[in-house]
């Protein structure tokens, strides 16, 4: 039997390879351009979340605050988007520089986003930017707030809460014994994260030695006074062995049992934590940070939400 081993002929494989090659040549500007559009939309994204941390800041008064953008586009302009629509700032590349839009986006570049008193957020794209390091409205030095705060109030170094298993300092409470000792101490310190206007903050937890860990600060930038109570805040966390946490609580509201302002009420940062168990409900790995700075970006981030839109309203 006769074997046919014709294969393809020389003029039938140019052609194929001809073939690949128009194919190729039209495939690989398209996944280009997708990828481009994929980055920029990327950038676009994190620019908005700019947006929102610096107006949430300035809504709180922090007008100061900025937050430097790294783009990760690789053509100036933009490519998929026109005009581009930021937070309510519209911008055409006709357009040019205007009050809420200075210079274009550029490869390797990036984008500050600042608050100007006149004009509102302002963007400011390329090189044009400031450094990557955001300002803060508080002194970044400031970070042991309990060796150098609760610690050296009369009434902890005196033993007053070796014995308690489960003490709350909330600065919301009125002619509270312990308050006033606690914003003595952090007279020593010049504008601190606790020293931040209308803010409300708490030390809590287990006052036995050696229970460090089990004693926490939790801070908003909220007053809660103006929040009410049963509504849900975020809150930033350090514990008494220096980890910081982004979280949420429930306001609670509280009654004075002690005189002369018995059963005057407040709201505290909380609701009423009673046990070990119900803290570490609070510290979620996934929003652990490093840092205090890292926390607070976190938490400003997390107070731009719309879930929050009532309570910043309140409070405005």
């Amino acid at each position: 039997m006769k074997l046919n081993r014709k294969g393809f002929t020389l003029m039938e494989m140019l052609i194929v390879i001809a073939i690949v090659a128009v194919l190729i040549s039209v495939a690989v500007p398209m996944l280009s351009s997708q990828l481009e559009r994929s980055r920029e939309t990327v950038d676009l994204a994190n620019v908005r979340s700019a947006y929102a941390q610096v107006s949430t800041e300035a809504l709180l008064g922090n007008t100061g605050v900025t937050v430097t953008v790294k783009l990760k586009q690789k053509q100036a302009g933009w490519q998929s988007a026109a005009p581009v629509n930021i937070g309510g700032i519209v911008h055409s590349k006709s357009n040019g520089n205007t009050d809420n839009w200075k210079g274009d986006a550029e490869p390797g570049g990036s984008c500050e986003v600042s608050y100007d008193k006149t004009h509102g957020v302002v963007l400011t794209w390329s090189g044009t930017a400031a450094p990557d390091n955001p300002s803060y409205p508080f002194d970044t030095k400031h970070t042991e707030f309990f060796g150098e705060v609760l610690y050296k109030t009369e009434f902890w170094t005196r033993g007053d809460m070796n014995n308690n298993p489960n003490f709350e300092f909330d600065s919301r409470c009125p002619n509270s014994t312990y308050i006033p000792q606690i914003e003595a101490a952090l007279e020593s310190m010049d504008n601190s994260l606790l020293q931040q206007k209308d803010c409300t903050l708490a030390f809590l937890g287990d006052g036995h030695e050696g229970q460090e860990a089990d004693r926490y600060l939790f801070w908003t930038s909220l007053d809660t006074k103006k929040v009410g109570p049963g509504e849900k805040i975020p809150v930033l966390i350090q514990t008494g062995d220096g980890n910081y946490y982004v979280s949420e609580t429930t306001t609670g509201e509280r009654t004075k049992k002690s005189e002369p302002h018995k059963g005057e009420k407040y709201i505290a940062v909380s609701e009423q934590i009673t046990s070990r168990i119900e803290y570490k409900k609070f510290l979620k790995a996934d929003a652990q940070y490093s840092s205090l700075t890292e926390a607070y970006d976190a938490y400003v981030k997390a107070l731009a939400k719309d879930e929050y839109k009532g309570v910043r309203e309140k409070c405005s």
